[in-house]
């Protein structure tokens, strides 16, 4: 797998609070809240304007409870469910999300997919899995800084979509992490945890803005280790593999 690069080493980091991706975010945007984008629908940029769309398959895994439902809406700029609910089968949701190369100065809409399912359906459907597993992009692993079993039924996550030529990005999301009062899971032993695994950890609370504010460093990070992972797997040209394949629209 490829070494995870160094945050903003990619992409420009807080670029959406800049002057220039204005015309970007408004495309994303309405009356200060986020667009909501179906399955066949996408940002409309004016025709003199040349801007690519790289299409991914995030899925979001981890113990009933922990928040992946409220994750997804989240990052989506979706309402956040007041109550808890275990997802029966597969729940999508779509988002876009700008970002700028440091490269080249290349603008990009980051195309994607979340995918959601329920802990106890994959567990009684035997076909979920293969189908949350089939071109998968990213899988994102959650535990709940309230929820000690979460954080200790990581490794069993993990393991679980590791495979031998396994290049999907992998990264840990601790939520809740601003009911510090109620935290059964300490620093120390998410740094352990991080060094152990090699992987890199994130953290989220239980409250969510209208804004990009707490939305744009998670989405930033998720961009950049896909676009690296890409760049890395690539082997017939210096184009990504979804670029290549004809997933930028």
């Amino acid at each position: 797998m490829a070494q995870d690069p160094p945050p903003g080493s990619i992409v420009t980091p807080d670029w959406h609070r800049c002057a220039e991706s204005k015309d970007f975010f408004d495309r994303i945007m309405h009356k200060k809240k986020r667009k909501q984008f179906g399955l066949l629908e996408s940002p409309m940029m004016a025709p003199h304007v040349a801007v690519n769309t790289v299409h991914y398959k995030v899925l979001l895994s981890g113990k009933s409870g922990v928040g992946k439902t409220s994750l997804a809406a989240r990052l989506a700029g979706l309402s956040i469910p007041n109550m808890h609910y275990e997802t029966t089968g597969i729940e999508t949701i779509v988002l876009y999300w700008p970002v700028k190369l440091k490269e080249n100065g290349r603008v990009l809409f980051f195309r994607l997919q979340l995918w959601d399912c329920g802990e106890n359906a994959l567990r009684r459907f035997d076909h979920l899995l293969p189908s949350c597993k089939e071109q998968v992009d990213a899988v994102l692993f959650l535990f709940s800084f309230t929820d000690r079993t979460s954080f200790d039924d990581l490794p069993n996550q993990i393991a679980r979509w590791s495979e031998p030529s396994d290049r999907v990005v992998k990264m840990v999301v601790g939520t809740k992490f601003d009911l510090f009062m109620h935290s059964d899971v300490t620093q120390r032993e998410v740094m352990q945890f991080q060094e152990r695994q090699g992987l890199p950890v994130l953290r989220t609370g239980a409250e969510a803005s209208d804004g990009l504010g707490d939305v744009a460093y998670f989405l930033n990070c998720l961009a950049e280790r896909l676009w690296h992972q890409d760049c890395m797997a690539a082997t017939l040209d210096s184009c990504p593999t979804h670029y290549r394949e004809g997933a930028l629209i």
